[in-house]
């Protein structure tokens, strides 16, 4: 048994945890189902109500955050200002790790590959982005939310594009 087994295992059976971290991800899902839906309001519900975005250029260890936005409201609003800079996005989550820190707290990290259409000048531009999120989790009234997410950008990719 891993550490992170045990670890996991003194807050749930594995039964219970394999339903929990199923529903973790479903909230991960969720935000980029919405962004793609164009739905801000969808995409803000995923955070607790206090919850926050924190935006690194590269490893947060190494780098001062570029902007935070904490709350529901300022959360919509700052989502549907991103949402009508593009024509059209495609998020795709990878790879994922979820690990239990509570009976109501967890945390964890997923890849993202996040492909947006724009029009600049007249010009189609392609603008890809690979992010990280690095989440921390919390259950509220036996559903779970994003407390804080830090979001990562590795790198970006910018170009023309043709349909």
């Amino acid at each position: 048994m891993t550490e992170t087994q045990a670890s996991q295992e003194s807050f749930f059976s594995r039964e219970e945890w394999a339903l929990e971290r199923q529903a973790i991800r479903d909230v991960v899902d969720r935000y980029a189902h919405c962004a793609d839906r164009r739905e801000p309001e969808g995409q803000a519900a995923v955070f607790a109500p206090d919850g926050r975005v924190v935006l690194y250029e590269g490893d947060p260890s190494a780098n001062e955050p570029l902007r935070t936005i904490t709350g529901r409201e300022e959360l919509t609003a700052t989502f549907a200002q991103l949402i009508a800079q593009y024509d059209v996005t495609t998020y795709l989550n990878g790879q994922s790790t979820v690990v239990a820190t509570g009976r109501r707290s967890a945390v964890g990290e997923t890849y993202c590959l996040a492909s947006h259409l724009l029009h600049d000048d007249g010009e189609r531009i392609l603008l890809t982005m690979s992010l990280r999120y690095l989440d921390r989790f919390i259950a509220i009234d036996g559903a779970w939310f994003i407390e804080e997410r830090r979001l990562v950008f590795d790198w970006v990719d910018r170009r023309a594009s043709r349909p």
